[in-house]
């Protein structure tokens, strides 16, 4: 059963936007921390939004000010817009739910995060 499954990847030029789903089984979907990580080519998986269970969020310096998390309790969904996309932010972009060390999760950290979704591709092209 597959417990986080993202959507909405896709090639963009640069300057586009593309929003990103992402949705929760009932046993995955707690009201705690969600994030979204992504991993260029060659690249090590890099953390770039988090929000929590009362709505606050924390962003990576690299997307901060063009990327929108939020989230749906109601549907257990976990969205992230991303407007004014670049070559650079090309990569496989992947939800992740159940962090269980507070520090971990708003740093970031893959090793928080218990559960992720297989990826959905984003391609910026120039």
């Amino acid at each position: 059963q597959v417990q986080l499954a993202e959507s909405g990847g896709g090639s963009v030029q640069s300057g586009g936007s593309l929003r990103l789903s992402c949705a929760a089984s009932e046993k995955t979907y707690r009201r705690d921390y969600m994030a979204w990580f992504r991993q260029a080519p060659g690249k090590g998986r890099e953390g770039i939004a988090v929000i929590d269970s009362d709505g606050r969020v924390s962003y990576s310096d690299s997307v901060k000010g063009r990327f929108t998390i939020s989230r749906d309790n109601a549907k257990k969904m976990l969205y992230l817009q991303m407007n004014s996309l670049k070559p650079e932010d090309t990569a496989i972009y992947y939800c992740a739910a159940e962090c269980g060390v507070g520090a971990w999760c708003w740093q970031l950290q893959t090793r928080g995060f218990a559960n992720w979704g297989q990826g959905t591709q984003v391609t910026v092209s120039s």
